[in-house]
């Protein structure tokens, strides 16, 4: 295959559009509601309203807040609300970012420089997490040369949080926790590891990427939810993505500290370039104005009472699917999750045999490892088609059960394998090569 290169005369505008169109023949259909992550879908109306205020503001950059004002008017509202819902008073303070990654590594680097301002005796900071904690803490250790622990769970696949305070030593700067967290969908103990951090006079960050913008309105409807925010004393900074339940396009997350001289250290700057001072509240430089825009937007146009709504639609789906799943033999639900968010597995059938059944039947399951199990995030998309999923998972559960052992194929062989093989640093070397593969053009 020759490898494409810059055409030497253009294409119209037309031609263009429909190959793009074409392009997306075999992606996934989020809008039916068979995938359970990647997408928050709250409909039409929402979709237009994003496509609209995105395009409005496509072309400014929100490098510069003095040549567009706007977008740091809009982005100091959207932190602002987003800290209101978090209950972090008049003192609090943060920034948009891309997505939950960067709000979790802008977190970190913030605690590194934390420890280089008070705690200088720390040659390398350490970041305290549960195992659940997202990977996106281990990439920020990496980049940003700390130490990462990892600690145990308890029962209840929530963080241990005596486990937490029993691992942490002189080097620790940050404890983390996770509402909710990803694998299983519940919140961590966060007042009891956030009382370890303020006792020990640390950081701890919440991540609420998922859960930031779907728990404080699932409390609204009257659901137990344990105090996960800037309520907790010792919490110092929580991630919340606009782009997740908050419905907003993608590129929109958020970083929120306690106070501003806690956000200072996130900036950075260099005075004595010949092109200028150059200074940036986060990772990136040339920030897309059309992200700042969209989450503005739907926050305004949908306000509390949609979320609630949203919520609502969203919650009473997984109630319905969480209990399909428990009516047919042989799955269960881990743990107790608190809002859209779960895991199951089985001790009769092979889950990854299930899941891969599913994907024949067109669904699109997530896979958790170390133990196996199937994982979805619900949608208020999942609403209209929560019966025929819990019909096809039963059925997909019976062919399972006839799966003669060792004849998994697909995914189903792939993560069954991958999770089998005790030199982690040979998956690591799978995973990347698979990734290579897909961005090669041969």
């Amino acid at each position: 295959m020759t490898k494409p290169t810059l055409p030497r005369k253009g294409t119209s505008s037309e031609e263009v559009l429909k190959r793009l169109q074409a392009h997306r023949g075999e992606d996934v259909d989020w809008k039916s509601g068979r995938t359970f992550s990647l997408v928050y879908y709250a409909g039409e109306q929402v979709m237009q309203l994003l496509h609209d205020a995105y395009s409005m503001f496509m072309a400014e950059n929100g490098l510069s807040p003095m040549a567009f004002p706007s977008l740091r008017d809009m982005e100091n509202e959207v932190v602002a609300m987003t800290a209101n819902m978090l209950h972090g008073g008049d003192s609090a303070a943060g920034s948009m970012t891309s997505g939950g990654t960067e709000s979790i590594f802008m977190a970190m680097k913030t605690a590194r420089q934390w420890a280089r301002k008070h705690r200088p005796e720390i040659v390398k900071p350490k970041i305290l997490a549960p195992v659940t904690a997202h990977p996106a803490f281990i990439k920020s250790a990496h980049y940003l040369d700390m130490q990462i622990e990892f600690t145990p769970l308890k029962d209840d696949w929530r963080a241990d949080s005596e486990a937490m305070n029993a691992a942490a030593d002189d080097d620790t700067v940050i404890l983390v926790g996770s509402a909710i967290c990803y694998p299983y969908g519940v919140v961590d103990p966060i007042e009891e590891i956030a009382t370890i951090a303020d006792e020990r006079g640390i950081l701890m960050h919440v991540d609420g990427c998922l859960g930031g913008f779907m728990l404080p309105f699932v409390s609204k409807l009257g659901y137990e939810v344990p105090i996960w925010d800037f309520r907790a004393n010792g919490v110092t900074s929580i991630s919340a993505d606009v782009h997740k339940y908050g419905y907003a396009a993608k590129g929109a997350s958020t970083v929120t500290y306690r106070d501003a001289e806690l956000r200072k250290l996130q900036f950075y700057a260099f005075p004595d370039w010949p092109g200028g001072i150059y200074v940036t509240p986060t990772m990136a430089g040339a920030r897309p104005g059309g992200a700042v825009a969209a989450a503005w937007a739907v926050m305004h146009h949908l306000g509390e009472e949609g979320y609630v709504k949203l919520a609502k639609v969203a919650m009473d789906a997984t109630n319905h699917i969480r209990a399909g799943i428990e009516s047919i033999d042989g799955l269960r639900v881990m743990g107790n999750p608190h809002m859209t968010v779960l895991a199951f597995d089985s001790d009769e059938v092979d889950v990854f045999t299930v899941g891969s059944k599913m994907d024949a039947r067109g669904w699109h399951l997530d896979r958790n490892q170390f133990p196996s199990a199937l994982h979805i995030m619900v949608t208020p998309a999942h609403a209209e088609v929560a019966d025929r999923l819990i019909e096809d998972l039963g059925l997909a559960v019976e062919e399972a059960r006839k799966e003669p052992a060792g004849t998994a194929e697909g995914m189903a062989a792939l993560y069954g394998a991958a999770a089998a093989m005790p030199d982690r640093g040979a998956v690591s070397d799978f995973a990347i090569g698979f990734m290579d593969s897909l961005y090669t053009i041969s």
